[in-house]
């Protein structure tokens, strides 16, 4: 009998087989008022060169004098997170005494090192007035080398980030390096991010070098090898193919990223990512004995009433 009810409709058949490696359907994840849609880590792929996480966030509209995002200090070891907006704006802050608005189209990495704190609120005259927020939220794995280094915030403003433009497309490179262009921002290890808009029919080649490539649909939907891809799917393609992705009949909106493989996985335990075992243990211990004053994490100088305590598992 050739019928296999098991069988996932998405999975890739006929050509599509030879240039998809996994299709992600993301997870959807309450995280107290709105939603997100994860992709990364999934059961089918951990990472996707160095990034390990990649939530979609909303698109949600918090009305005015509505809570809305409202994330208390917490803490991070051995990433970097990268927050990238569309609509809205997030206020963040964290141990090293940063206060930043985060704003469309910038990109804002933080490392986290051996160990930070941070929250994320839609507070003060944005609670105020309301507004509609969506955005992306990825983690970069660090190399084994540099997970025990100082922690650091960078941002970068969107209007210097390199922009392609060209035959129906936009392409705005975030990090790394593709396509010829390069992202200003220094990074740890191999990796690019890109944000892509294309018109109908516009086609898209992914970048040739380098070793693993994915691609997350967040608008429309792309054709590759005959197949079609609608929103909310993250596509990981085989290394060394040469890819192009065409558009669909009302364009797309892409969010293109990989690098370089890491040298071996990473343990991840509520917000932290280790090569060891041992390291995630030693941050859970730091982070329940709550040394504010003398411990290895700190809270934020201008949000420290209140944290979000360890999880019992």
């Amino acid at each position: 009998m050739s019928w296999n009810p098991a069988l996932d409709p998405e999975i890739p058949i006929g050509d599509a087989v030879d240039a998809i490696e996994t299709v992600i359907a993301p997870r959807a994840r309450d995280l107290g008022g709105f939603e997100v849609r994860r992709a990364l880590p999934s059961a089918a792929r951990q990472m996707i060169g160095p990034f390990i996480f990649f939530d979609q966030i909303g698109p949600v509209e918090f009305l005015s004098g509505q809570r809305g995002i409202d994330i208390r200090p917490h803490p991070h070891i051995g990433l970097a997170t990268v927050t990238y907006l569309l609509q809205g704006r997030l206020h963040h802050r964290d141990s090293l005494g940063t206060d930043q608005w985060i704003t469309p189209g910038a990109v804002n990495w933080m490392n986290a090192g051996y160990g930070i704190t941070h929250s994320e609120r839609t507070d003060g005259a944005v609670r105020d007035s309301g507004q509609l927020l969506s955005g992306i939220q990825t983690w970069v794995a660090l190399p084994e080398a540099q997970e025990d280094g100082a922690a650091g915030f960078e941002h970068v403003a969107a209007a210097a980030l390199p922009a392609l433009e060209g035959e129906g497309k936009t392409v705005r490179l975030v990090l790394g390096d593709a396509w010829g262009a390069r992202a200003p921002m220094a990074l740890p290890s191999e990796m690019f991010y890109a944000d892509a808009q294309l018109e109908a029919g516009a086609q898209l080649p992914l970048p040739d070098n380098h070793e693993d490539r994915g691609v997350y649909v967040l608008q429309g939907a792309v054709h590759v090898a005959g197949e079609t891809y609608a929103a909310g799917q993250m596509l990981v393609f085989r290394p060394g193919d040469q890819i192009s992705l065409r558009a669909g009949d009302q364009g797309a909106r892409l969010i293109v990223l990989g690098g370089a493989t890491m040298a071996g996985p990473r343990y991840i335990w509520w917000n932290f990512v280790a090569s060891s075992r041992d390291k995630i243990d030693a941050a859970k211990e730091a982070w329940r004995a709550g040394d504010w004053a003398h411990g290895r994490f700190r809270l934020p100088p201008e949000d420290n009433a209140d944290f979000i305590p360890a999880p019992d598992h």
